[in-house]
């Protein structure tokens, strides 16, 4: 590590320990774009390694690391957030759940849920892009629910995140498993699974780096398999599919008109919301890869306006023409879930345009999709369980990191869950699958909405501190009412859920298995927040107790009012372009 980047981490921990919530008149620190400020992990040990065991493969590695409690990498790339941002959780709940979506709910109902849902996301991510730019912490959105909610809901939101992400491990790995079954491989899905399981543990042995780079190549995937399913959806509505095909003539909304735009009413919208939120899931880890990141403060502002153009183009506007070219009474997208890729409409719409090809093309990039979800599932819960070792919410042994800077004992936790697949192949593999399912659909909705609710309180204990909007250097775009419409677009598609879990689809009579399977993540989230009481004894904080100064992010505010004032001065026009990328 260079002389000058030691000194700024010297003076970044200095201010932290002088630092405390009754100084009122302090200077809050600022970011700039410059490569000056890198105020991530201590990688000097990592660096004076050689390439073997930085890179987790010699058995020197597994060694713990010296330094501070918390000490990862910090090796992520720009691109790498960009990508992890804007493709890193488009997998089986895009392109094969919208498929029971689309019959459950039509297609009006699927872009209603979906718009809903990227409304309340697009301001959840800025309202994390901020805190996570001001305070640089592992962890994320857990310690900022434990700093400026309530310890006690930090400690269940960081024990609901890790567990969710280790139940959504093996329904992925169950996934990619069935999806081998699209070719008829005549090989046993087990085999599969164990094919994939290892090929996850391989990608972790890397590390930090290895998830940063198969992400970034599967997103890439993702993105241009959108992209060209989006060019065909308009060739094809508008006649241009192979003559004798479907689509060799206009079809334009048909769909929409024949056989109609909703499928159950005001209830089939309600029953899409917990696809979509699944669909959505795992949108926050950019704001958990920053704390990685060699230049956090530069790089997660644009990877946080990325997220717009993932909601816009590669949700909304795929499944628009999901919507115009698969009806919802086509009887193969039923029983679909999340388990079979046959079920996704994007393989059912490639396969009536007669495209050779394009389906078996369209179940490749749906098999990588969920290996990468699982990937992303091994690195959200490890650094989660890391971070709550490093707080006393969990076992101290899952704080070690080794000197590759891998949470190794959180990721071999994580990692643990995988064989639950294989309970997936058994004669009641599909009621497993079905409340595994039930623990992870909804989970991510109580992260978003401590996010929102940690970003609100934030904002009131900064005025409170005597502090004002000018002294935070990366602002979300809508300020604390975008965290307000998030906080309440969350409550009402909880509230959604709760009557489609009392009346489900069908007209099926109210039943305690049906309501705990839509349901089953408040009574865990709940659980979780009563043992965080009996555990730690702390409740709600009040604003005068809440602490914005530790661990504050330092830079230098010349430069940052000096690019204030550049981006003032631009026409309007750069303005807007700068605002979206």
């Amino acid at each position: 590590m260079a002389d000058s980047d030691l000194k700024k981490d010297l003076e970044y921990s200095s201010y932290s320990k002088s630092s405390s919530p009754d100084e009122k008149n302090d200077v809050a620190p600022a970011y700039h774009d410059s490569d000056a400020l890198s105020l991530g992990p201590d990688n000097s040990e990592w660096h004076s390694l050689d390439f073997w065991t930085r890179n987790g493969l010699t058995p020197q590695s597994f060694k713990r690391r010296k330094g501070p409690v918390g000490n990862l990498n910090a090796t992520m790339k720009p691109r790498h957030l960009h990508m992890i941002a804007i493709g890193g959780s488009i997998g089986a709940g895009l392109f094969v759940g919208s498929g029971s979506a689309l019959s459950n709910g039509g297609p009006g109902a699927l872009l209603i849920a979906f718009g809903i849902i990227g409304i309340m996301i697009f301001n959840v991510v800025y309202a994390l892009g901020e805190l996570a730019v001001m305070f640089p912490v592992s962890g994320g959105f857990y310690t900022y629910s434990t700093r400026f909610i309530d310890p006690s809901w930090g400690f269940a939101m960081g024990w609901n995140y890790v567990f969710q992400w280790a139940v959504v491990l093996p329904l992925e790995l169950t996934v990619a498993g069935l999806t081998v079954e699209y070719w008829n491989s005549g090989v046993s899905v087990a085999v599969w699974i164990t094919v994939f399981w290892f090929a996850i543990i391989a990608i972790n042995v890397f590390g930090t780096l290895g998830y940063a780079e198969e992400e970034f190549w599967s997103s890439l995937l993702k993105l241009v398999a959108i992209v060209i399913f989006i060019l065909i959806g308009i060739v094809l509505c508008a006649g241009g599919g192979p003559a004798g095909g479907k689509y060799d003539s206009y079809w334009g909304a048909g769909a929409f008109y024949n056989p109609g735009s909703f499928a159950n009413g005001f209830k089939g919208v309600c029953a899409v919301f917990v696809t979509a939120a699944f669909a959505f899931s795992g949108t926050e880890l950019v704001g958990l890869a920053a704390a990685e990141a060699r230049n956090p403060a530069k790089a997660l502002p644009g990877a946080i306006k990325q997220v717009f153009w993932r909601i816009t183009l590669f949700y909304i506007l795929a499944l628009l023409f999901v919507g115009l070219l698969v009806e919802h009474t086509d009887e193969r997208l039923l029983g679909s879930g999340l388990s079979d890729s046959q079920a996704s409409p994007f393989v059912i719409a490639a396969k009536d345009a007669g495209l050779i090809g394009f389906d078996s093309f369209m179940n490749v990039v749906i098999l990588v999709s969920v290996i990468s979800i699982g990937n992303s599932g091994v690195f959200g819960g490890s650094r989660t369980l890391t971070a709550l070792a490093e707080q006393g919410y969990a076992p101290k042994f899952f704080a070690y990191i080794d000197k590759s800077g891998r949470p190794l004992f959180s990721t071999i936790f994580i990692l643990m869950f995988s064989p639950i697949a294989y309970v997936g192949l058994s004669a009641s593999g599909e009621t497993v699958f079905a409340w595994l399912l039930a623990l992870s659909g909804l989970a991510a909705l109580f992260t978003w909405g401590s996010i929102c609710l940690a970003h609100i309180r934030f904002r009131r204990a900064w005025a409170y501190h005597g502090h004002t909007l000018d002294e935070i250097p990366f602002r979300a775009l809508f300020g604390v009412y975008g965290s307000w419409v998030g906080l309440t677009l969350i409550f009402l598609v909880l509230v959604a859920q709760f009557a489609v879990a009392l009346y489900p689809l069908g007209g099926d009579p109210p039943s305690a298995e049906a309501f705990f399977q839509a349901y089953l993540a408040l009574p865990v989230v709940l659980l979780f927040w009563a043992g965080g009481f009996f555990w730690k004894r702390a409740g709600w904080l009040r604003t005068p107790q809440i602490d914005v100064n530790t661990n504050r992010r330092v830079v230098d505010w010349e430069r940052v009012n000096g690019e204030r004032q550049r981006v003032a001065a631009m026409p309007a026009w750069r303005r807007i372009l700068r605002l979206l990328f």
